[in-house]
């Protein structure tokens, strides 16, 4: 590892239990921030709804840190909106979202959508899909932008089990993002979750930001904020341990295909010859190709929107 990414791991790397929500409220109230969570949310409404009710309890009710609680709906066909909002969020269907620019399918997608519909100066996300979820998710990332100014972007840190098996959860971070950032931007190499879908960042510094329309948004946006506010306004918090639902091993392999065009894009701002994965599934008369578009298309930084220009005026 660099001497600098080194010296990066042991300054900007943190607990949870490093800042005590009261100091976080107390911080909050002298600085004057105010805080959203987005929830993006696609067929989630076994876990939505808990995670809602223990961000609003824990961090609205018993103690006024988070301002805002939105979940983007991407196109359930569950109760995944009516879960989120029964539990307390506001709840925004994406396509209702700047309708003039028809929506895609993507992660990124929701998360570029939703700079839009949120107020907060500090912007969290939070994926959908955790198990026993805790509010730690929340005042990890949020904390260090809450006490330390010089802080743009915070990544939660967790162990990843898959199944019973402790650490192995991390998937394509291992076989695909973390070869890269080391390779390619030895800086970021400190980061334990890269692709963790838990951080938190200042809303100036998003809406700077291009957002991958896809899997590559978490990857992206990292890469990005690096080359904007630099290693050292970067940070990460451990929060312990994430369970979620897992994703079998062919959709595994069209993240890491998206994965790698964002990392290609911001090497070379080249062109794939070919950007689709072909995979093989076993049918009745042997394996049978099936072949994927890679998301290829990034929304542009949120500034150049006239919409939400307007907004921030008005």
């Amino acid at each position: 590892m660099l001497e600098e990414a080194e010296r990066w791991l042991s300054r900007r790397s943190w607990s949870v239990a490093d800042r005590p929500v009261d100091r976080l409220t107390a911080a909050k109230r002298a600085s004057g921030a105010t805080v959203s969570v987005v929830l993006p949310a696609l067929d989630e409404e076994r876990t939505v709804g808990a995670i809602v009710a223990e961000i609003r309890r824990e961090l609205m009710e018993r103690a006024p840190l988070v301002d805002e609680l939105v979940v983007v709906d991407s196109g359930s066909s569950d109760r995944t909106a009516e879960v989120a909002a029964e539990a307390g969020a506001r709840v925004v269907h994406r396509d209702d979202i700047l309708p003039r620019l028809p929506a895609v399918p993507g992660k990124g997608e929701v998360l570029w959508r939703s700079l839009l519909v949120t107020g907060g100066d500090i912007v969290a996300f939070v994926d959908a899909d955790l198990r026993e979820f805790s509010a730690d998710f929340v005042t990890g990332t949020v904390g260090p932008l809450l006490t330390d100014p010089d802080v743009h972007l915070v990544k939660a840190m967790y162990d990843r089990p898959l199944g019973a098996t402790s650490g192995q959860g991390g998937r394509v971070t291992e076989l695909m993002a973390r070869p890269l950032l080391n390779m390619h931007w030895p800086l970021l190499a400190g980061f334990v979750q890269p692709l963790g879908g838990e951080y938190a960042a200042r809303r100036s510094l998003l809406e700077q930001l291009p957002f991958p329309v896809g899997y590559g948004v978490e990857l992206g946006l990292l890469v990005d904020a690096l080359h904007t506010v630099g290693l050292d306004a970067l940070a990460q918090v451990d929060v312990g341990v994430r369970r979620h639902r897992h994703q079998d091993g062919q959709a595994l392999g069209r993240m890491a295909a998206a994965i790698y065009r964002t990392a290609q894009l911001r090497l070379a701002r080249g062109h794939l010859v070919r950007p689709e994965l072909t995979q093989f599934e076993r049918g009745e008369h042997g394996f049978v190709p099936r072949t994927y578009a890679v998301d290829t298309e990034e929304r542009p930084p949120m500034t150049g929107i006239s919409e939400y220009a307007h907004r921030r005026v008005a």
